[in-house]
């Protein structure tokens, strides 16, 4: 039973990837992935992006993950907190990925209880990603409101968006306090380490969403 769970999780998990870079590729001029977006070519868009970032927790993280999108998101606030969200969901997937990888090398962990943290974890991941797609469905259903969309509506839609990424970095953060029992060990390092990373583009996301809520218009 545990196994067909983790399985369940990992197929829900490559339907999230799928709608992650499904998003990145309507955003991005050609672009498919993270990887193959196109350069910002002007300084302005770029620069809508670092200063953006600057209300970030790690606004070095999000400028340089985010930079590269700053054609496609011509200085809105809306494109750009869609795209960040987008970002950390192929984040969120990546890790749980290659959390899924350890969960069936049988020398993946050390002890029964790091085993047991590490099923954990997958499961919170799981988690998260189904937290992060609603967030970004949710932004989709805002970006094709028609500009008649009432300040009260913007606003409710805005305020699900918040819950579910707030939901999602609780839930990376509980992978990461899992572990906090755990006697130090290859597993520990490597997944507390690979989640703290995707806590930083969830947490960064959650800012950029909270700054285009605060602007009180879709």
């Amino acid at each position: 039973m545990r196994s067909q769970s983790l399985r369940h999780h990992l197929l829900l998990l490559l339907f999230a990837a799928a709608a992650a870079l499904s998003s990145l590729h309507r955003v991005s001029a050609g672009g498919g992935d993270e990887g193959s977006a196109p350069a910002p070519s002007y300084d302005g868009d770029a620069e809508f992006i670092r200063s953006s970032c600057n209300s970030t927790l790690y606004p070095d993280v999000c400028y340089t993950s985010l930079s590269r999108y700053a054609n496609a998101v011509q200085q809105k606030p809306g494109q750009l907190a869609r795209v960040a969200i987008a970002v950390s969901l192929a984040k969120v997937h990546r890790a749980a990925s290659h959390l899924s990888n350890l969960t069936r090398d049988a020398d993946y962990a050390g002890s029964s209880r790091a085993s047991l943290a590490l099923r954990d974890c997958f499961s919170n991941l799981g988690d998260a990603a189904d937290e992060i797609r609603g967030s970004l469905k949710q932004m989709r259903e805002i970006g094709g409101s028609s500009s008649s969309s009432s300040s009260s509506s913007f606003l409710f839609q805005m305020s699900n968006v918040q819950t579910w990424m707030s939901a999602a970095l609780t839930d990376e953060e509980t992978c990461t306090d899992g572990f906090q029992d755990v006697a130090e060990c290859p597993v520990k390092t490597d997944v507390c380490d690979r989640v703290s990373s995707v806590k930083k583009f969830t947490s960064n996301a959650l800012a950029l969403v909270n700054s285009y809520a605060n602007k009180g218009m879709p």
